[in-house]
């Protein structure tokens, strides 16, 4: 008896000392370490690893072909050995940004075990790092006053489900009675109600250019635009599903048609301004398909609005009444003369030939709008640019 106890005591120490090693121990390397000229090095210990590479968009792009097209993707860059610890500093200073990246071991793609900050993109979890300065500051949690983010469930009677949206208050709204005008932002394909807050830096973005009286105090909305599920992957009475960029009820009209639901329920809940002048929506990729569909539905619901390298018209073989008359409704739309109708695109965005083809179109019609180009493909590190721009705009 005194046997097992002795051994259970054991026991226990060893595990008490393993877990006082994963609070107060430190990683075997360091990495990323970013240094005062903002090269950055990358550091692994792999010692009976054959090959070691880091990818990340950090480094020159690649051409690489998909079912959905030809895409710009990360670049390799290859790391060298010494003493079992695979090593690479960029070559160059990088630019102010925030960043994302992988290791990839002997094939197999793996997160830096070093550092502890990852993000979800649909499948891909990458680490992330931010190089300050210029308009990567607005990325960062600033010393500023802080809005709240909450996750906040509604009713939608038209998708027959109780659905989730991500809500922004500026700061100093649970404190207060002022009314606000509202912001609802959209994400893209195989994206959620979480991709604008965390991906995209929204709520980072929202605070620092609000302290810095460059943008007025509002509400953000970040919708789930998958009209067939309720909630981001694994947060939701699907459990931890396989999250996928292959999703029913997207771009066939289902969304766009329950979409005054959500701004109802705001209204509702929200110390808002329930007016055209006070609402703007915006949204990237199919967010922004979203946006140029819902808004010209609905012209009385939205004064300003947003599209993030849009796709334009849904396939083909959609039928919906959403998308019929197209140049008819933008008419009345137009014809109610909007406070700001703005399109942004890379110029190496899949794309952007589409988009050029709708500003002929809203050309040839003497439609105004602004227009916002920048270099790179259809990447978070555009539209987090976008938003910087486009926020600041809004319900002057």
């Amino acid at each position: 008896m005194k046997r097992i106890i002795l051994s259970t005591a054991f026991l226990l120490i060893c595990s008490l000392a393993c877990a006082q090693q994963a609070l107060w121990g430190v990683a075997p390397v360091v990495s990323p370490e970013i240094h005062n000229d903002n090269t950055v090095t990358f550091r692994l210990k792999a010692p009976n690893a054959r090959q070691v590479q880091v990818t990340g968009d950090f480094l020159p792009t690649q051409k690489v072909k998909t079912p959905y097209g030809e895409f710009d993707a990360p670049g390799v860059a290859d790391l060298t050995q010494v003493d079992g610890v695979w090593e690479f500093t960029t070559a160059e200073a990088l630019a102010p940004e925030l960043y994302s990246y992988t290791f990839i071991v002997d094939g197999l793609k793996i997160n830096d075990p070093s550092n502890v900050y990852t993000i979800r993109d649909v499948v891909s979890v990458t680490n992330v790092f931010i190089i300050g300065g210029e308009r990567a500051d607005l990325y960062k949690v600033n010393d500023v006053p802080h809005g709240s983010v909450a996750k906040v469930w509604y009713d939608s009677p038209s998708l027959g489900m109780q659905r989730r949206l991500t809500v922004y208050t500026p700061a100093g709204y649970e404190n207060g009675k002022k009314r606000y005008p509202v912001f609802y932002l959209l994400h893209g394909m195989g994206g959620d109600e979480n991709a604008w807050s965390e991906l995209g830096r929204a709520a980072q973005i929202l605070d620092n250019l609000i302290a810095q009286g460059k943008a007025e105090p509002m509400i953000v909305v970040m919708t789930n635009g998958n009209a067939a599920l309720q909630a981001a992957p694994g947060e939701s009475s699907l459990g931890y599903a396989a999250p996928s960029i292959q999703l029913p009820k997207t771009m066939e009209g289902s969304f766009e048609t329950a979409f005054p639901e959500v701004v109802k329920f705001i209204d509702s809940t929200y110390r808002t301004i329930p007016k055209k002048q006070s609402r703007a929506i915006a949204g990237l990729s199919m967010g922004g398909f979203h946006s140029m569909h819902i808004s010209k539905q609905y012209p009385d619901m939205f004064d300003y609005i947003g599209l993030f390298s849009a796709a334009i018209m849904p396939d083909r073989q959609v039928q919906s009444p959403i998308y019929d008359n197209l140049e008819e409704k933008l008419a009345v739309q137009f014809a109610k003369k909007p406070a700001l109708y703005w399109i942004a695109i890379g110029d190496k965005d899949f794309l952007y030939q589409a988009n050029c083809e709708y500003r002929k179109m809203l050309d040839q019609k003497g439609y105004k709008y602004g227009y916002y180009e920048t270099g790179e493909g259809h990447i978070w590190k555009n539209w987090r640019i976008y938003l910087t721009e486009f926020v600041p705009m809004l319900f002057k």
